[in-house]
């Protein structure tokens, strides 16, 4: 009986993608940490399937500031469910046909689905919606964070998820001529929409030079204590047009200073330079990017924005013997310009400790944060910002 419910699950899932069967007394089922896999004996046909929450306390609240007002809010405790995502993934036919989905159980939307066909290492493709490979810290998964969240300059810079399709992969001719690449077209109107709204598309492209030999992933912290150094330097760009200014997992939403305008009404071209390096318990990490948003409805209404972080963190069981092994500590500094033509800055400063109970699959992250606003108020305006999380998956 329960060799058939898993053959049938298994059909389900994979049997789709080729109008084909499966025999009952092939189906296998294992627990894979996380989640619950099944898989035929020759593994052409697999399923993973997990769930990830992230609870957090925050005080005295749990959002970035953005403007003077948010400084100055009364103080108070929020505390709940940060995320809940269930996922699944796959491979269909041939192990290099693979597929993944992701949904959002809190806000109950699908925020990804793709389909890979990844049979050769160098030239890869891919077509559904996802998170585009644009920037470092916003590519590796909120699951895989070293800070308990990402910098205040994500929020303003981040191309995020969108219907898409691109080529990518991975040239490897040992030493030095090491690099991934990835490049694509989409929709432009951010995550649940299926057309671009002006027939002017996005279009992403990054370049990675992994110049030390080895392919640098998109993690943060060095969980596994690599005893070769890893290190890339990447190159990203995007255009876009829409009456959108920026993008987030909501979807297309307003920098602050814009509202939501016409369809094709702002040109974006944006760019991002980073860099990565792990080794023995080091990780750093550091991105700058630069962005020009044209009003194209309103002649010479032009802005560009810059922004940057440097992030590192340390396993110091490394160099202290009585430090426990599962402790990371890390920090980060960000600074953010929304325009070139005033005085405005602002800036965060971030302290944060993660216990690691079994990887990033089972953690705890206390952090510290301080935000800082200059530039055109009598005073400059601060704020301390203190949380607790436990980010499991299973």
């Amino acid at each position: 009986m329960g060799s058939r419910f898993y053959s049938s699950l298994l059909t389900l899932l994979c049997g789709g993608f080729t109008g084909s069967a499966f025999s009952s007394d092939t189906v296998n089922m294992t627990y894979a940490k996380p989640g619950i896999t099944f898989s035929t004996s020759d593994e052409r046909y697999k399923v993973n399937v997990h769930a990830r929450f992230q609870f957090r306390y925050a005080t005295p609240d749990d959002s970035q500031p953005l403007v003077p007002d948010d400084y100055l809010l009364e103080e108070g405790t929020e505390f709940g469910t940060n995320r809940a995502r269930l996922k699944i993934k796959g491979n269909v036919s041939q192990p290099w046909l693979r597929f993944s989905m992701e949904y959002d159980l809190k806000n109950n939307y699908l925020l990804d689905y793709r389909f890979r066909v990844e049979k050769y290492d160098w030239l890869k493709f891919k077509i559904g919606q996802w998170k585009l490979e644009y920037s470092r810290e916003r590519s590796i998964s909120s699951g895989g964070q070293q800070m308990l969240d990402r910098s205040i300059i994500n929020r303003h810079f981040t191309i995020d998820r969108h219907q898409a399709a691109s080529v990518y992969g991975h040239i490897d001719q040992s030493g030095w001529i090491n690099f991934n690449y990835w490049a694509g077209v989409g929709t432009g109107t951010g995550r649940g929409n299926s057309a671009d709204d002006d027939s002017h598309p996005l279009y992403f492209g990054r370049v990675q030079w992994n110049f030390l030999g080895q392919e640098m992933p998109f993690v943060a912290s060095d969980i596994n204590i690599t005893q070769t150094p890893i290190a890339s330097i990447g190159f990203a760009s995007a255009v876009n047009r829409s009456k959108y200014t920026r993008f987030s997992s909501s979807g297309g939403g307003s920098l602050v200073g814009f509202d939501e305008g016409e369809e094709g009404q702002f040109d974006i071209e944006q760019y991002n330079v980073d860099a990565a390096f792990l080794y023995k318990g080091i990780s750093a990490q550091a991105e700058y990017h630069e962005k020009t948003v044209k009003d194209l409805l309103n002649a010479g209404l032009e802005r560009t924005l810059t922004g940057y972080y440097v992030q590192g963190g340390y396993f110091l069981h490394q160099l202290i013997p009585s430090w426990p092994k599962p402790l990371e500590i890390a920090a980060r500094y960000a600074s953010y310009d929304p325009a070139e033509t005033n005085a405005i800055t602002q800036k965060e400063k971030a302290l944060a400790f993660n216990w690691f109970i079994s990887g990033h699959k089972n953690k705890v992250t206390v952090d510290a944060t301080r935000f800082e606003y200059s530039g055109d108020q009598p005073e400059d305006l601060d704020e301390w910002r203190y949380r607790v999380q436990w980010d499991v998956s299973f």
